[in-house]
């Protein structure tokens, strides 16, 4: 079954976390922490041996450069619109062991897979990942790199005044529930019980984290409803092939949409630019039926006032 059947956020778990003390408005700009799949590969799986890729058209057709770049969509990603709204620049793919540093003690990581997943079973599936036990690995190499480049004091500051978007749980869905008829995870869970199954092993991985305090744990019915309405065609991607577009990826011999406005879904697994921006639209002013404890603008905004009553 193509992915582009499972309604969209169903099986996605994300987070959006912003340290207690970060820079103020006028402050230089935050560091940005990318971690999780495809849904915010901005260029990672480009540098892996690996047939998920997304870096030859029409990948990247509505992107600013109208090339394709390594995203998984038609154009922006949600790091990239995230960037936009808060003033910050856009995420870019790199290694561990590279950073920039410039007048504004600026940097921005991402360390990401298209497999990443909770699910222990779902590495399984493709070799060449990056498994998120990895990725927090690479990040504090990266720390210490940044350390030793910048000294203790400006590498803590940049750290803890970050913001870190981490995405799991699509491909746990997709390759362990969804993709394998009568697969190992839904002959021993139903829905709701592998729901409840992700998120503990994602709790597991937060508590790696001591920058990771607020969780944002989907409401599945509530976000599919906020998504439907707003397109003509959320059944089929936009681009593809076979039945509904929903298998395999984007590829220049595939069935290309005319209007992307219109699709949830720009290739069987990931959203189009305009989808992505509702998303981040709700990260960003969603109520607490969307965004638990608060939005992401809020968390800002108690940073700021935090900040200027230091």
């Amino acid at each position: 079954m193509g992915a582009a059947l499972v309604p969209l956020l169903v099986y996605v778990v994300l987070v959006v976390v912003a340290a207690a003390r970060a820079p103020a408005a006028s402050a230089a700009p935050r560091a940005f922490f990318v971690f999780g799949d495809s849904l915010v590969d901005n260029g990672n799986n480009n540098y892996l041996l690996t047939t998920a890729r997304a870096d030859a058209p029409p990948y990247g057709i509505d992107f600013p450069s109208h090339r394709a770049t390594g995203r998984f969509s038609n154009g922006l990603n949600i790091p990239d619109i995230i960037s936009n709204a808060v003033h910050s620049m856009p995420p870019f793919a790199m290694h561990a062991s590279q950073f920039q540093i410039g007048e504004c003690c600026y940097v921005e990581l991402e360390l990401e897979h298209t497999m990443s997943g909770t699910d222990a079973v779902t590495p399984s599936f493709q070799v060449n990942i990056i498994r998120m036990g990895d990725q927090l690995r690479y990040f504090g190499e990266y720390q210490r790199k940044l350390r030793a480049f910048a000294g203790e004091e400006q590498a803590a500051r940049l750290v803890n005044g970050a913001l870190v978007l981490i995405t799991l749980g699509g491909n746990d869905f997709v390759n362990n529930y969804y993709l394998v008829p009568m697969s190992m995870r839904s002959r021993q869970y139903a829905l709701p019980g592998y729901v409840s199954f992700i998120i503990s092993g994602y709790r597991k991985i937060l508590a790696c984290s001591a920058a990771a305090s607020r969780i944002h744990s989907p409401s599945i019915p509530n976000e599919t409803d906020e998504l439907t309405p707003r397109f003509t065609n959320v059944k089929v991607a936009c681009c593809g092939q076979g039945p509904y577009n929903g298998i395999g990826l984007c590829t220049a011999a595939s069935n290309v949409c005319a209007n992307r406005e219109v699709f949830a879904f720009w290739d069987a697994f990931h959203p189009t630019e305009r989808a992505n921006r509702i998303i981040v639209g709700q990260f960003m002013h969603g109520s607490t039926d969307y965004m638990h404890p608060m939005n992401l603008s809020t968390i800002l905004a108690m940073d700021q006032l935090q900040e200027g009553s230091l």
